[in-house]
């Protein structure tokens, strides 16, 4: 739903503006194995999934990128997921969910544990083809998406190779679920929708290859940001700026870029011990390092920004309930306006 505004001027002339709300959500949809996750939503009686449910149609976003969703042939999830969501008055004519790299067999041993096959040793993790993968549901017109996800690791970091096993390198992508950049129209406006959905920092050895490559994600949609026209980088980077694991220099040059600016989304927040960062600004209710802020959506430099926020409701919040019962993760929303 594009919401029309007005804004008041000093010498109290208005200039009539419409605002389109991106939003970012790790739904954590997935299951443990292949077309459960369609099983669940065309059920209709899976906690998790209405309370996944709820929280996106409390958002009302126009653009929302969904991370964790399982990826299938025929692609019978996400329009399970369509007509749920059409079912709540919300419909998203347009998306876009191609095979991820997450589940895909490598052929290697990557995690070194001597045997094939496993989680850890897909292309991206993955118990089986498309665990975890995304879609991009959006109520206005998308336009031909490009797809870096097949890029080498090891063409975007040549030091790559020596975290992987002999050979490895030939096949390994830097993606570690996929990376795509995404046109969208509005009305007349084009922007450049640039994922981020980076792999996870730890769950490796003294190696840090999952630090590493997490790394040179981030970089590459750095790098996107500063080629393509007016970028909105949205989804998870699975680094906090102040606290938690991974290299807070690569997302700090994300936050810092000069193509973007961060609306910094607030919300209830959860807050940490020990922690540096302001906990309104968290995102994700882990249990080990405790919550951070790891979602994001990143507007142009050159976009206006009059609305930002985190669904993190406070205890009592009629949302509060679904929001803890839906994902750890926390949807992230900016409201963009146009004249």
């Amino acid at each position: 739903m594009i919401r029309a505004f007005v804004v008041f001027a000093l010498c109290a002339t208005a200039a009539s503006a419409e605002t389109v709300r991106i939003a970012t959500y790790h739904t954590e949809l997935s299951r443990r194995g292949p077309a459960l996750l369609l099983r669940d939503i065309a059920r209709g009686q899976d906690d998790q999934v209405n309370a996944v449910l709820d929280i996106i149609e409390a958002a009302e976003a126009d653009v929302l990128l969904l991370l964790d969703v399982d990826w299938d042939f025929e692609g019978r999830a996400v329009m399970a997921l369509r007509a749920a969501l059409s079912d709540r008055g919300l419909t998203y004519a347009h998306h876009v969910a191609p095979s991820p790299n997450s589940g895909r067999v490598s052929g290697f041993d990557l995690d070194g544990d001597g045997r094939l096959g496993r989680g850890r040793d897909a292309l991206g993790y993955g118990r089986f083809m498309g665990d975890g993968g995304m879609v991009l549901l959006s109520r206005l017109p998308l336009g031909a998406l490009t797809d870096h996800s097949d890029l080498l690791w090891v063409d975007r970091n040549p030091d790559a190779r020596d975290v992987l096993p002999p050979g490895a390198e030939a096949v390994v992508p830097l993606a570690s679920v996929a990376q795509w950049v995404v046109p969208l129209s509005v009305g007349g406006h084009d922007l450049s929708l640039i994922t981020l959905n980076a792999n996870t920092p730890v769950f490796d050895g003294p190696e840090d290859r999952n630090g590493i490559r997490n790394a040179d994600e981030l970089g590459l949609v750095a790098d996107l940001a500063g080629t393509v026209p007016v970028p909105v980088v949205l989804g998870r980077s699975n680094v906090d700026p102040f606290d938690g694991a991974g290299d807070r220099g690569a997302m700090a040059d994300l936050l810092n870029h000069p193509a973007l600016q961060d609306p910094v989304p607030r919300g209830r927040g959860g807050g940490g011990d020990g922690h540096l960062g302001d906990p309104a600004l968290d995102t994700v209710a882990f249990e080990g390092p405790g919550p951070l802020r790891v979602d994001y959506v990143l507007p142009a430099a050159t976009l206006r920004v009059v609305d930002a926020g985190v669904i993190w409701p406070a205890p009592g919040d009629p949302l509060a309930e679904a929001a803890g019962a839906a994902s750890r993760g926390r949807l992230v929303w900016v409201d963009i306006a146009f004249p």
